[in-house]
Parts: structure tokens; C-alpha cells; sequence
């Protein structure tokens, strides 16, 4: 196959790329006069600067945070790998973007290892808890689903167990050099000291201010005073400090096993209720046995070709390494690069419906179901999928799923329509993305899943649970792949993703973002592939998302530019938002290209959820 000149650019010296790289530093707000014992404030700290795009060498990290960010880049700096700093970078999120990950979560971690060039994962996903019941989403005193926002989303019936400290001590145990202990001081530290709270934390904790006022523990830890910290004050967690320095000191015993565990299920089964919320509340099933069984799940990464590259993503209980890995292979039969933007954009919005079509019918947790990854992946099953994409219309949403037992790759006569698929996963999440200078890459995406998780803090202990079992069908369907089932892991869309060519790296990206994590993945791809934009422009550029439904979500800035033109053929375009935020954006994506003779540029968002920060090592003078 011949490969297109812009792939070529692709291993350009990162100093050729364009730069759209940005710097803030807003001046902070006065802090408030008192604070609660959980989150202790003082006036007017100055926190880092966030730069969306480095360049350089012997390493890089890109996160949405840059006090996260320059914890990474310290350890590579001081000899740690690629893992090293992922666990370090990921345990300061926990502090810093406590509303999007952290140890109550979970995650998926994709790595490439540079003396084998082999790209495997580690699943760190919620499991559901064995004595969940088929209709745990359904309120007993109605008989109805709970309303999903904000009763279902704030529960314990919400929370399943915890993956996220299970991942960090498989990751390190097989390719890192450091121990957890060692990995966890520079978080650790952070949350004694502080950052300085932004635009983004105060506005994350104000939307949520009526969930985390329903429970004692994340009111008094997050809601200072009864009112979200304000932007400048510097925000301390000493309680969390303090369960860092115990998993430090004793491993992940007492996470699993004992006094920590013991607090976790209390949580989870008579959560905190303040007394005169609204809120019900309810209670969930985690038991000790839970955790004390729980186990991630290590496998080799999905792959698929497209132009000369392969591309490696993260197989079931995730859909993101099929779906992305379909979508490519289906418009892979396209030549997107001398279209124009609108023609492009149609190609891909059209293949990313077929794939999802096919993620709702065949995508579940494989421990539990079965999912034909080799067939959502055959070159001829994308070849028949894309005789339903019509290129000069779009078709009528939602459009029918394939059939994998029976597929010869040629055009047959079209499926009767689709039903939507039932989607409940949430915006929120975090993704980071680590270099080392020996050529390791790691590609990390960790969630509680909603933007403040379950809404329960486990008391004393400093950080939130997550609200990960709702990504499950909230009404049992025995052939629903992603159905309710005990000890299962919910479908996931997160989409962690490594790029190489003939073995070696040239693209890791990954981002948040709910089922739109796939869109985002899939559209930078392409938008780095076949539009010939720079990594930088690349992230930048406005979102759209086609997730089989009649309308496509998209950033009002994608509706501005394109809007008319996709219109035109049938496309219905609905700006981006959700029920918890203003912000209609969609994604905070981080990525490091690779270029010849080690070579990088790390690259984060340049104004989405506040903006991203990446930093390499040895920056390019």
C-alpha cells in the first residue's frame, strides 16, 4: 500500500510541526477568610503555568493539569520510566482533578515496551458486586428506574469496586522500575501542600454543589464554609495525604483487605446522607468480598491497519480499540485527504454511526459475554459495513448493526433500521500520556466516571467513589451485551491509544469524555492522518460526535464552520453540553508525537476544561 505524503510528515523533527501552544496565568481571586478541616485555604498563591504544547527530548508528559504534568516530568528527569511517571502523574490527578479520577476508580493503561515493540494493556475497570441484582436500578418505591440525574448518580447502588490501585501496582510490578511507595510521594506531598484552585475545580465543585451538600463527608471536605472553594485559594487534602502514605506503608492490602476496605463498603451501603437533603441516596451492594476478589485484566491491545500505521487500542470490557479500529477500517476505502472539509467530515461521521451500531450489538465485558473482536475487525466485515455509507447523503439514524456470522464483504441488500443504543456514560474522566528516553510509551485514561463520581467521599479518608456501574444498560435485556450481571465490568468508551509504524511509535493520544471519547479519538486520527494538520491543530480543532442517534453532537464552533455544508446532506447537528455543565465542548484530549532521532512534542488541550499543560524533559532551545 502505497503510503499518503502526509504520513510522511509524520516523522518530521517535532520542530517542523506548527505550534498552537498557549499559556495562562490569570491573575487568582482573594481567598476565602476560613476553612474547614478537610481543605484548609490561603490568600492569593500563584500555581504553574499551563503550556499546551512542548518540544524536545528524553521524555514527556502531556495531562490536563500542570501540577500533575511537572510531577511526571520530575520522575523522568530523576531516571524514572514511562511507567514510573504515568503512576506518579496519575496519582496527582487523583489530587488535583479529585472530580474526574482517582484510587475510588478506575481505568484503562495501554503500554508500548521499546525492547519488544509489543503494545499491551491493563483493564482496571469497575466490577459490579456479586450480590448485584438485575434490577438494582430500579426504585423499589416506584417500581420505575431511578430519574439517572441526580438520584441514580449519587448512590451507593452506583459504585462499583475499585480498580485504579490494582492498575498502578500491575503496571509498576511489570514494567515500571519504581515501587508504588516511591511513586506515590510526590502526590502524597501535593496533597498536604496544595494547589491553587482554578476556574475549572471551582465550577466542577458549584455544579455539583447540591450532590456533595446531600453527604456529610464531601460536604465538609469540598464545600468549605458550604460554598465551593474559590478561585486562587489553595485547596489541601491531608486527609487523602494520609491514605497515600498508607498504601506507601503497607501496600494494597488494607485498599483490598482491610481497615480502608472496611470504610469503603460502610460508604457504599449507608453512604453519609446529610440529614435534610432531598436527595434518596441509595444505598448499594459492595461487600468486603468484593474487593478482597477483585483482579484487573491484563491482554494484548486491539490492532488494526490504516494507512501504513497500526493502531493499537484497548480491547473489551472497553469498546474503544474495536469501535475506532472498525471506523478506520471502514473509511479506510476512502480517499479522505482530497476531499473537501465537508465531504471528509460526512465519511467520517457516517462510519463512526455503523461502527457504534456494531458496539451496541457486540460489546460487553468479556469475561462474561462473548465479543467477536477478530470478526469487528475483519477487513471484509468493514468492507460490507461500507456499502451503507452513501457519500453524498447521510443516512436515516440510527442505522442497523452488521451481522458478524455472516459477512463475504460485498454489497447485499440494506438491514432494516436500528434502534438507539441506551447511553449513560458520562463527560467526565482524565487521560495522560507519557515518553520516556528509552522509547517507552504509556497511554492512560482513569475515571469515577460523573464529574464529582457517586458524590461519596469515604469519610476520613479523602476521596471520592465512583458512580461506574451506571454505564450499564439501566434495564436488563438478556441479549444487551452490556446487561446488568454480577461481578462484571460495564462497558466502557475510553479509548487509550497507541500509533506505530513498522514497529516503532509515532502518535499516543487518548482523552475524556463519556461515549464521545471514541469520536474524539477517531477525529484527531484522522484530522493528523488524512487532513494533514499538526498534532497541535490537530487537538484544537472544533469536535463533532455521530454515536448512531439523529443527532450529532458538536461544539458550536464545528457548527459555525460546517454547519451549512453537513446540513446540506442530511446531517443534523445539536450543540454539545450536558445536564451538569454550561461548557459545550467535547473531550480534553493529551498526545505526544514522535519524530526522528527522539524527537517529541507533547500536546494537551489549548482551552478545553481550562486548558491541558504538557513539558518534555529537555525542551528544545
Amino acid at each position: 500500500m502505497r503510503v499518503p505524503a502526509v504520513l510522511l510528515a509524520l516523522a518530521l523533527p517535532a520542530a517542523s510541526l506548527t505550534a498552537l501552544g498557549t499559556a495562562e496565568a490569570a491573575a487568582p481571586a482573594a481567598a476565602p477568610a476560613a476553612a474547614n478541616a478537610g481543605a484548609a485555604v490561603e490568600e492569593r498563591p500563584k500555581g504553574p503555568a499551563k503550556v499546551a504544547t512542548a518540544r524536545g527530548r528524553g521524555g514527556a508528559v502531556s495531562s490536563v493539569d500542570p501540577y500533575a504534568t511537572r510531577i511526571g516530568v520530575q520522575v523522568l528527569r530523576s531516571g524514572g520510566n514511562a511507567v514510573d511517571a504515568a503512576v506518579a502523574t496519575a496519582a496527582a490527578l487523583g489530587v488535583t482533578e479529585p472530580y474526574s479520577a482517582g484510587i475510588g476508580g478506575g481505568g484503562y493503561f495501554v503500554h508500548y515496551d521499546a525492547r519488544t515493540r509489543r503494545v499491551q494493556t491493563i483493564d482496571g475497570r469497575e466490577t459490579a458486586p456479586r450480590s448485584m441484582p438485575r434490577d438494582a436500578f430500579i426504585d423499589p418505591a416506584t417500581g420505575e428506574t431511578y430519574p439517572f440525574t441526580p438520584q441514580l448518580v449519587t448512590s451507593g447502588v452506583s459504585v462499583g469496586t475499585p480498580g485504579t490501585p490494582a492498575t498502578w501496582r500491575a503496571a509498576l510490578r511489570r514494567w515500571g522500575t519504581r515501587s508504588l511507595a516511591q511513586s506515590l510521594r510526590p502526590a502524597t506531598k501535593l496533597a498536604r501542600k496544595g494547589f491553587v484552585v482554578d476556574q475549572t475545580f471551582h465550577d466542577q465543585t458549584d455544579d455539583n454543589a447540591e450532590r456533595f451538600a446531600a453527604l456529610r463527608s464531601t460536604r465538609k471536605l469540598f464545600l468549605p464554609g458550604g460554598k465551593a472553594p474559590r478561585v486562587g485559594s489553595r485547596f489541601r487534602n491531608p486527609a487523602l495525604a494520609k491514605t497515600y502514605d498508607l498504601l506507601a506503608t503497607k501496600g494494597l492490602r488494607p485498599f483490598y483487605r482491610g481497615a480502608l476496605a472496611g470504610d469503603i463498603v460502610k460508604a457504599v451501603r449507608r453512604p453519609p446522607k446529610a440529614a435534610g437533603t432531598d436527595l434518596p441516596v441509595p444505598r448499594g451492594y459492595l461487600r468486603r468480598s468484593d474487593l478482597r476478589r477483585y483482579r484487573v485484566a491484563e491482554a494484548k491491545a486491539t490492532t488494526s491497519d490504516y494507512r501504513g500505521l497500526t493502531i493499537h487500542g484497548m480491547p473489551p470490557s472497553s469498546s474503544g480499540g474495536t469501535t475506532i479500529g472498525e471506523a478506520l477500517n471502514i473509511l479506510e476505502r476512502y480517499r479522505l485527504g482530497t476531499m473537501s472539509e465537508t465531504d471528509a467530515l460526512h465519511h467520517y461521521l457516517e462510519a463512526s454511526a455503523l461502527a457504534f451500531a456494531d458496539r451496541a450489538k457486540y460489546v460487553g465485558d468479556p469475561a462474561k459475554v462473548k465479543v467477536p473482536v477478530r470478526r469487528l475487525l475483519d477487513d471484509k466485515f468493514a468492507a460490507e459495513r461500507a456499502c451503507r455509507l452513501d457519500p453524498a447523503r447521510a443516512a436515516t439514524k440510527p442505522v442497523a448493526a452488521g451481522d458478524v456470522g455472516a459477512y463475504d464483504g460485498k454489497c447485499d441488500a440494506a438491514p432494516p433500521a436500528g434502534t438507539v443504543a441506551e447511553d449513560t456514560e458520562n463527560v467526565s474522566t482524565t487521560n495522560l500520556t507519557v515518553a520516556d528516553r528509552w522509547g517507552n510509551v504509556v497511554e492512560y485514561t482513569l475515571t469515577i466516571e460523573q464529574t464529582g463520581g457517586s458524590g461519596i467521599v469515604v469519610p476520613g479518608r479523602g476521596f471520592l467513589l465512583n458512580n461506574e456501574l451506571t454505564d450499564f444498560s439501566l434495564t436488563y435485556d438478556p441479549a444487551d451485551p452490556n446487561r446488568i450481571q454480577p461481578g462484571k465490568r460495564p462497558r466502557s468508551s475510553m479509548s487509550p491509544t497507541i500509533i506505530t509504524r513498522k514497529g516503532r511509535p509515532v502518535l499516543a493520544l487518548g482523552s475524556p469524555g463519556g461515549s464521545t471519547i471514541i469520536t474524539t479519538v477517531l477525529q484527531m486520527i484522522l484530522n493528523r492522518v488524512d487532513r494533514g494538520m499538526s498534532l497541535p491543530r490537530a487537538i484544537a480543532a472544533p469536535r463533532a460526535a455521530q454515536r448512531n442517534t439523529e443527532a450529532v453532537t458538536a461544539e458550536p464552533t464545528f457548527i459555525d464552520r460546517y454547519g451549512a455544508g453537513l446540513t446540506g446532506l442530511g446531517h443534523v447537528l445539536r450543540p454539545a453540553g450536558d445536564a451538569f455543565t454550561s461548557a459545550a465542548e467535547i473531550g480534553a484530549a493529551t498526545a505526544i508525537g514522535f519524530g526522528p532521532r527522539g524527537r517529541l512534542v507533547a500536546v494537551a488541550e489549548p482551552e478545553r476544561r481550562g486548558g491541558g499543560s504538557a513539558a518534555v524533559v529537555r525542551p528544545r532551545r
